[in-house]
């Protein structure tokens, strides 16, 4: 009886040029964009106005654009420190999916200093102890993973799922208890109610005119050029990379790959905590849900960038674009949900995942008569 062969098998192509992969990401969202505009013409509605609103976030025409600007940029900086951060647990292959609880713990323990120390510490330094406090919160959350990972073996992607929730309910217990010692609730309230963290602990901001530079960007931009030398060309970030190609190779090298991950972890939920902070100095006020689902829409971020420092800017910068344009968007048709950015980027992010996947292999389809060989 003769073998058959597979009618078709995977080949991997040569390596191909860096500008051929960004076109076929580009192509990508421009399918990804063609296929959300059939959607929006079944609808009744207009596509090429509807996404002209979209990308431009209504600000042409609008009595106050910078206010879409900063609001913009509010959504902005928490998803790109998120992405950042994932990224550096990613390439160590640790798969980190408590984005959403670590930052939660970030912006919790971050609203305790402000409510606490706000009225006595200068704004400047306010707002720095209240990045280190969110820093150290979820620092301490993601490294309780790591430890168990190192330690018993654990499957990390379980655990800081799990650990997601415990954060939730945790917040959610502060924002339903009325009771003397919860110092988050307005007392003026007769309903739980989170009162506003004093103007000490408001994120500072630089008056340009109208509009008023959140000094949170600043930070974020900083970080993604210090992370981009950190990864690149520093001996950690070495260690990070070939801890995730093969721990054995680097156990052989000589490197400590349980105390190598624990760092890493740590800096990684650190900075979602950072973020967390950043963001509830911005609000002003804490949230039973801060996170504006960060956590998950990272991981998107993250792969969509092949977890590239400067590849998680732009991309952070496109899903926000569609976030917060599709919002303005939606005011002006009833007929689109606010959701409808959640869909777009779905659907990119399969689409740049099949460019993706093309760019690096191509299917050979054999004739009838060579597979029954």
């Amino acid at each position: 009886m003769k073998n058959q062969q597979p009618l078709f098998h995977v080949v991997k192509r040569e390596s191909g040029s860096p500008a051929r992969q960004l076109l076929a990401y580009v192509a990508a969202v421009v399918l990804a964009l063609a296929v959300g505009a059939v959607l929006l013409a079944v609808q009744g509605v207009e596509p090429v106005t509807f996404y002209k609103q979209l990308l431009t976030m209504g600000i042409p025409g609008s009595r106050y654009p910078w206010r879409a600007v900063e609001n913009f940029i509010k959504l902005f900086v928490p998803l790109l420190i998120t992405s950042l951060a994932l990224s550096l647990a990613f390439k160590m292959r640790f798969w980190n999916i408590g984005g959403e609880g670590q930052f939660i713990m970030g912006a919790f323990w971050a609203g305790a200093a402000a409510m606490k120390l706000g009225d006595t510490l200068p704004q400047p330094l306010m707002v720095l102890v209240m990045a280190l406090c969110g820093a150290l919160g979820g620092g301490l959350y993601g490294v309780f993973a790591a430890a168990l990972k190192v330690r018993f073996g654990t499957n990390e992607t379980l655990l800081t799922l799990m650990l997601n929730y415990v954060a939730l309910y945790f917040l959610q217990f502060f924002a339903e208890t009325k009771a003397p010692w919860n110092f988050f609730l307005d007392p003026q309230s007769a309903r739980p109610k989170f009162a506003k963290f004093p103007e000490g602990a408001q994120m500072l901001t630089v008056p340009i005119g109208s509009f008023h530079l959140n000094l949170s960007l600043v930070a974020a931009l900083a970080l993604c050029a210090i992370l981009f030398v950190y990864l690149n060309y520093t001996k950690r970030g070495y260690e990070i990379a070939v801890v995730g190609d093969s721990p054995n190779t680097a156990r052989y090298a000589g490197m400590k790959v349980g105390k190598i991950v624990i760092r890493t972890i740590f800096l990684s939920a650190a900075l979602i905590g950072m973020a967390g902070a950043l963001h509830m100095s911005s609000a002003g006020v804490m949230s039973a849900s801060p996170t504006n689902d960060v956590g998950w829409t990272g991981i998107v971020v993250a792969w969509l960038a092949k977890l590239n420092t400067l590849g998680i800017l732009a991309a952070a910068l496109l899903i926000t674009v569609l976030q917060f344009g599709c919002q303005t968007a939606s005011a002006t048709y009833p007929a689109i949900d606010a959701n409808f950015a959640n869909l777009l980027q779905g659907v990119i992010l399969f689409t740049v995942l099949a460019a993706d996947f093309f760019t690096r292999f191509k299917l050979v389809i054999r004739s009838g008569k060579e597979a029954a060989k």
